[in-house]
């Protein structure tokens, strides 16, 4: 259960920051603000429960599962539309 977790946060993770990077080149500072936030704090969430809670051998499955739910989450994050037309 705790792979799936990580999986999911690495999925949400990455897909909220292509949509920082988004935010940031179109200047929306609140959002990209915002973004950078939760990016961050998942990201040092799953990375301490990682290091503090699993033994070396279930880290390293868990730090690559975490990356493939990173690599994911680009790839959802590059296919959605969300922030790619501007709000005038």
């Amino acid at each position: 259960m705790q792979f799936i977790i990580y999986f999911i946060a690495g999925v949400v993770q990455d897909f909220l920051l292509t949509l920082n990077w988004r935010y940031m080149a179109k200047e929306k500072v609140f959002l990209a603000s915002l973004y950078s936030f939760l990016t961050t704090i998942i990201s040092f969430v799953v990375l301490y429960n990682i290091l503090t809670k699993l033994d070396q051998e279930r880290s390293l499955v868990a730090i690559v599962i975490y990356s493939v739910g990173i690599a994911t989450g680009t790839f959802l994050g590059m296919k959605t539309k969300i922030g790619v037309k501007d709000s005038k």
